[in-house]
Formats: structure tokens, sequence, C-alpha cells
């Protein structure tokens, strides 16, 4: 490719989405060039190390940009002048996949506004191609952006929160337009399809989110004590409140149990108070870094994330790939990385009962802790390797610039 990449979100850096910062990272080691751009700016309590630092210095932040009225009308005036047909085609795309209802009019008018401004910041700095990670609003200024500038876009699709409005967030219309779309999982795939026409399906394939495995290797002969870790957004969707509850039972049978909880959210206020009970058996770290995460997995003998609703969670292949064990349940695609019974469990989601059976198998037992580790690092290894991932959606990107897209979902599968 002669021209940059530009990566698009709604916020960037996140600490929450430290995936697609590592999907960069291995698409410039490839050697491309990424331009990074992001909808809103992200809150300092996101830039938890020197990486994201510098990830956030060097993002264009398009809300921030058009702020300045003078910028606004500049990239309008300049895209209306130079092929009014796009720039009214993508007036009408905006009044036509608009939501239903007053207020959600008004955001697509500023997402057209946005796209304008993104448009004329991707034309001036000469990109080839704009990739979306998730399929809500950011891609909804993505698809506007691509009908103004002309510039081709793709999106990344995670789920599950843009499976639960689909006609609101017009995944037909955004799949029909993009020119692939890459699924997080086969899961991921089968609701892409569900909502979009079957002329498209051939433009859905699969890349993982990946990690570095080497980011988190561990001694051949790790030991396995008592310590849980939980990762993630604190909110309702990760079912935090049943591992506490599940923590309450297992303490009383094994009093040197631990748990540490990383992130931060909405309920984590509810959730320190749900736990003053255990005392300081629980400890909530907030956000950590890359490396802070990585340290902490090796210090922990198994990963517990009891969620209601996931894509397939990165966390668990980190956990993985430090020879954890991971205790979680049956929803999205988690079963394509989670074999059940060989490298962790996976329990119905909301059974407390089952959640807190499979913690206690594997507290009583650490052989079972060190060949569902051994088994689950294999798998990362295997199938969710950033460095693979980011050369298939590189291939990706280049392949559809010329007009012709790999027949297979996988790399080098059938």
């Amino acid at each position: 490719m002669t021209g940059p990449i530009a990566y698009l979100t709604g916020q960037y850096p996140r600490a929450t989405d430290t995936f697609i910062q590592r999907e960069v990272a291995a698409l410039r080691a490839h050697g491309h060039d990424v331009m990074t751009n992001t909808i809103r700016a992200t809150e300092a309590a996101h830039h938890v190390g020197p990486e994201q630092q510098a990830e956030f210095a060097a993002t264009f932040q398009v809300m921030n940009a058009c702020k300045n009225p003078l910028t606004l009308i500049r990239a309008h005036a300049a895209a209306l002048v130079r092929n009014p047909k796009r720039w009214v085609g993508a007036l009408a795309l905006a009044w036509r996949t608009k939501p239903a209802g007053i207020k959600a009019g008004l955001w697509q008018f500023f997402y057209f506004l946005e796209a304008g401004v993104l448009a004329q910041h991707l034309r001036a700095s000469g990109v080839q191609h704009l990739h979306n990670h998730f399929a809500d609003s950011s891609c909804t200024v993505a698809m506007l952006s691509a009908q103004i500038s002309g510039i081709p876009y793709s999106v990344t699709m995670h789920g599950p929160g843009i499976f639960f409005e689909p006609l609101h967030w017009r995944i037909d219309e955004k799949i029909a337009r993009a020119s692939f779309v890459a699924c997080i999982s086969h899961f991921c795939r089968s609701q892409g399809m569900l909502f979009s026409d079957v002329a498209h399906w051939d433009k859905l394939k699969i890349v993982h989110c990946g990690i570095d495995p080497s980011k988190y290797d561990v001694p051949v002969e790790r030991s396995y004590g008592k310590r849980l870790l939980f990762v993630g957004r604190l909110d309702g969707v990760k079912g935090v409140p049943l591992l506490l509850d599940a923590v309450t039972r297992l303490h009383k049978i094994h009093p040197e149990l631990e748990l540490v909880v990383v992130g931060d959210g909405p309920a984590r206020n509810d959730l320190e108070k749900q736990a003053l009970t255990l005392g300081q058996s629980v400890r909530f770290m907030g956000y950590q870094s890359q490396d802070a995460v990585a340290d902490i997995l090796s210090e922990t003998d198994m990963l517990v994330l009891p969620s209601f609703a996931e894509g397939v969670p990165v966390v668990l292949m980190e956990a993985m790939a430090a020879s954890l064990p991971v205790v979680t349940t049956q929803v999205g695609g988690i079963s394509e990385l989670v074999e059940n019974g060989v490298s962790g469990f996976i329990c119905p989601p909301g059974d407390l009962n089952t959640l807190t059976r499979r913690i206690d198998d594997l507290l009583r037992d650490s052989a079972l802790c060190a060949r569902m580790g051994k088994a689950g690092r294999a798998k990362v290894v295997a199938d969710f390797d950033s460095r693979t991932e980011a050369a298939w959606l590189s291939m990706l990107i280049q392949t559809s610039l010329e007009g012709t897209l790999p027949d297979t979902l996988r790399p080098n599968l059938d």
C-alpha cells in the first residue's frame, strides 16, 4: 500500500480496549502506516501507561476538531465543492438510516457533521482505507465519512451490545456498504448474517482479537494456590455480584481465598460495599496498564469472568496465555475460545451454584489447574496471536482495495 490506514473508534486509547491498541501495533509491525482517530477524547484514567499516553497524544480527536466552527464549515464546504453528489448522498444516507425519534435524528445530524470533518482529515492525510472498531455510532461516522470522501471502510464487529439494537444501528446498511466486515467469532458472524442480506455474507470474515502470548510467559512449573482474579469493566453485564457471592460462600471452606478485582466502572461503589464483609480478602485495584495486568496474571491462580453477555473476552485470552485455568459463562463466542473441562469451566450464566462449585473444583485440584492452564495456552498460541490476526486483517484490507477478498473465513482454512 502506498498510503496510510486510518483507525477509528468511539474512544481511543481506552484501558478496557487494549486489544485495539495491540492490533494497531501489530499492523505497524507488518509495515503499515496506521493513523489513529477517536470520536471522543478518553479520560486520563484510561492512559494507564506510557503506551496509552503516546497513542493519545498522536490520535486525531474528531469531536474536538468539530468544536471549531471554521474547521467544521471548511471541511463540509470543501467536500461539497469537491464532489457535490457524494456530499448530498451522505446527507441523504444519514437521513435514511437515522433511528426513530427526534433526539436520535439530532444525533444522526451530529454524526454527519463529524463525518465531514473526519473525511477532510483523511483525504488531507492521503489515507487509502478506513477501519472502524465497533458497529455503533463510530461506524455510522465511518460509513458517512466513506460516502463523503470516497475512501472505502471496513469494520470489526464485536457484539453483544450491537445485536441488542440491530435496527437502531442499521447493521444491514453498514455491512452492505463496507468493503468487508471482520467478525470476532463464528457467533458474531452468524449474528451479522442474521441482520444482513445474503448477498453480503461473503464479506463477513472472522478476525480474532488477539494478544502477544510471549508477553504472558510463565515458568514451566508454576504453582497454583487460592488467588482469584477478575479483570473487566465494573458494570452490570459482567456479573461481579455473583462472583462476590461465590467468594463469600467459598471463604468459609477456603479461609485463605483472595480475590483481586482489576477494572473500574459505574458499579464499583456498590461492589465495594458488597465486599465489605470479606475484609482484606477482596482488593479493588482500578484500571491497570497492560504490563501491570501481565504481572498480576503471573501472581494469580485462576481468572473468573461470570458475564451475562460477551463477545470473545480478551482477558480470557490473556489469562489462558499465562497458563491459568478460567471459569466463565456460556455466552457469545466464549466457547470458541474456552473448551469446557479442558482449558477451563464454562457455567450457565447467572448460575451461582455452578459457578461456586467450579471455582471450588479448581481450588481443590492444583493438577487440574495445571492441565487446564497448559491446554489454554496452547489454544491461544494457535488461534489468538495478535501478529497472525494482524497479518490476516492486513491481507483483507489489501485484497479489498484490489476488489477481491479471499474465499476463506480464516487464514489458511477452507
